[in-house]
């Protein structure tokens, strides 16, 4: 791993890309797909209903079900 300009790492840099990237997906509405300790987790503004509505339907997941949510 090299430094850049900015003093991070290849791979720090291209974490930060991918976390801009899966922001940018929520903002507009999209599911991201993130690691955990344990499992990958599928993420999603909670307060878009349509998103939401994305989560239940990607998960195949009856609409009775709760789901995670976690907050920053």
């Amino acid at each position: 791993m090299t430094d850049d300009a900015d003093g991070t790492t290849d791979q720090e840099a291209t974490v930060n890309d991918a976390v801009a990237e899966a922001a940018e997906a929520i903002r507009h509405g999209q599911l991201a797909v993130y690691p955990t300790e344990t499992v990958y987790g599928l993420g999603a503004d909670a307060l878009d209903a349509d998103a939401v509505e994305r989560v239940f339907a990607a998960k195949n997941r009856n609409r009775g079900n709760p789901v995670s949510l976690a907050v920053p």
